[in-house]
């Protein structure tokens, strides 16, 4: 699982901010019956154990092939990413949910709500700066795409459920800072519980959104075009291939890919040459695309490949799902 230090920086300073958030809010939520800090200090609360959960998907996706897994492990980050949305919307959506219809009901004056003010803003500044540290790292794997493009092409979800998370908590901070003021200055200690109410919402669209991505890695998505394009280039230099038909990828983590080659030989090769030729080609494809970390090779005319080809087009057409 090379080329994950920067995720791990990403978790790391994320986990140390939400710690110190967690315990901040709650100590805040303690001393002033804010319901709006009590949600926030539970969604914090929830994000420490969330980065705790993708350092562990992390260390078991890393984890080599073996007899039960012998395409490897990697798929596990794509598992606990899941996971984590599920923690998300049940535990930080639904107890955020939860605490303002209960405070809505049987409402409570926020008290001392200066302490919230303060907690609110030193919260605003330690979630910043994870954010920031965040955002480099997303804006450094993403290139020239768009934002929302990145996300749906990424195949590592360990910076931008972070990054996702991040955002959650500034916007919950903000709704909180505005529910806590509302009720403070209008008397109106309702507020309080539909900021919560408020956050809960955020947290549930959160949620939603990082499942659906989840979801879509955990099915298993292709590697991009241009790596699909370099391995047919690749395939089609050797002297032995007729015509590199085209080539089925899916990623098993986001660095480990397994590529299955549908590939015309020439016709006078004998079975020891066309071995020696795919031989050839796991070297050339291992030494200059390392993610490529399982190659099948399928002998196939370009004939039966386009009728293969044609085939997973038209059940993946939109128009007819």
């Amino acid at each position: 699982m090379a080329g994950h230090g920067g995720s791990k920086r990403v978790i790391y300073a994320a986990l140390a901010g939400n710690l110190a958030i967690a315990v901040t809010k709650f100590a805040a939520a303690l001393f002033t019956g804010s319901s709006a800090m009590l949600s926030e200090g539970v969604h914090s609360l929830v994000d420490t154990g969330n980065g705790g959960v993708l350092l562990y998907g992390m260390r078991r996706a890393a984890r080599p092939a073996d007899r039960t897994h012998p395409l490897g492990h990697a798929r596990e980050l794509y598992f606990w990413s899941f996971i984590v949305a599920l923690l998300v919307f049940a535990l930080g959506a639904g107890v955020s949910f939860y605490e303002g219809v209960v405070h809505i009901m049987a409402p409570e004056p926020v008290a001392n709500a200066e302490v919230t003010y303060i907690v609110l803003g030193l919260a605003f500044l330690f979630e910043g700066s994870s954010w920031w540290v965040a955002l480099k790292e997303f804006r450094k794997q993403k290139g020239k795409e768009g934002w929302l493009q990145a996300v749906q092409s990424s195949k590592d979800p360990s910076v931008y459920t972070v990054l996702f998370e991040d955002s959650a908590a500034l916007l919950g901070l903000i709704v909180a800072f505005a529910g806590i003021l509302a009720a403070d200055l209008l008397e109106m200690p309702e507020l309080d519980g539909a900021a919560s109410i408020g956050i809960g919402l955020i947290l549930g669209a959160t949620a939603i959104f990082l499942a659906r991505e989840s979801k879509g890695l955990l099915i298993g998505e292709p590697a991009s075009l241009e790596v699909q394009r370099q391995v047919l280039a690749i395939a089609q230099q050797d002297p032995a291939v007729q015509r590199a038909n085209g080539v089925l990828t899916v990623h098993m983590g986001p660095t480990e890919i397994v590529a299955g080659l549908s590939i015309e030989f020439e016709d006078h090769l004998t079975a020891p040459e066309i071995e020696a030729c795919v031989e050839r080609l796991e070297a050339k494809l291992k030494k200059e695309m390392p993610e490529i970390t399982r190659l099948f090779v399928k002998p196939q005319t370009s004939g039966t490949w386009e009728k293969r080809r044609k085939l997973i087009e038209t059940a993946s057409d939109p128009a007819l799902d």
